[in-house]
């Protein structure tokens, strides 16, 4: 395992999260040596957990157990601390010691605003979107986790879920990439005209 930590490129790309050596050290397939085999290897272990998702019959998707569940999925062949709170400080989201007592009071938050329909469906989803990517509750993996969250609550409320952008034709990865964290920022100062043409895209 320490060879691979060693040997394995962990340099992140723009809006991604520094692992740090306890986090690195959690990679289960000790065989991996390039950043594309474990950017596959994760995605294999995504699209598991979004065919156990779409098994499940009325999840509580905002509760903390949920979150928690859901991101273990997701990640449970990849990573020890699939499903773990984070437990250091990154350059994005709340105090880590605070994550629990946050998530909690987003979720809380978000459950009244369903009830009381607060916005528009898809307004109120790509805000919670949002709100959790900014709380980062877990060391790595919180953008597409919370695009999971998003799409699970959205089909909860009998929507659709979003496109992220799967519909945009002549648009490479990267620049996919750059929209959405631009939309994001955006939404970080309360404008979220581009998230939400973004989400539909």
């Amino acid at each position: 395992m320490v060879q691979v930590v060693a040997t394995l490129d962990f340099d992140e790309q723009d809006g991604q999260t520094r692992l740090d050596p306890d986090e690195k050290a959690g990679l289960i397939p000790d065989y991996l040596e390039t950043r594309g085999q474990l950017n596959d290897w994760e995605q294999e272990n995504i699209l598991q957990a979004t065919r156990w998702l779409s098994r499940l019959r009325a999840p509580d998707v905002l509760s903390e157990g949920f979150c928690r569940l859901l991101h273990q999925r997701m990640f449970d062949e990849t990573w020890a601390w699939a499903g773990t709170f984070r437990k250091s400080d990154k350059n994005i989201g709340a105090d880590w010691r605070q994550i629990a007592t946050r998530l909690n009071q987003l979720l809380g938050n978000v459950r009244h605003q369903v009830d009381s329909m607060a916005f528009p469906p898809d307004e109120l989803v790509a805000r919670f979107h949002r709100d959790l990517v900014w709380l980062h509750p877990f060391p790595n993996g919180n953008g597409r986790h919370s695009r999971m969250m998003a799409d699970a609550l959205l089909t909860q409320m009998g929507g659709r879920p979003f496109s992220w952008g799967r519909g945009a034709t002549a648009v490479g990865a990267s620049e996919l990439r750059a929209q959405y964290l631009a939309a994001l920022r955006a939404a970080d100062d309360n404008d979220f005209a581009a998230l939400l043409a973004f989400v539909r895209s």
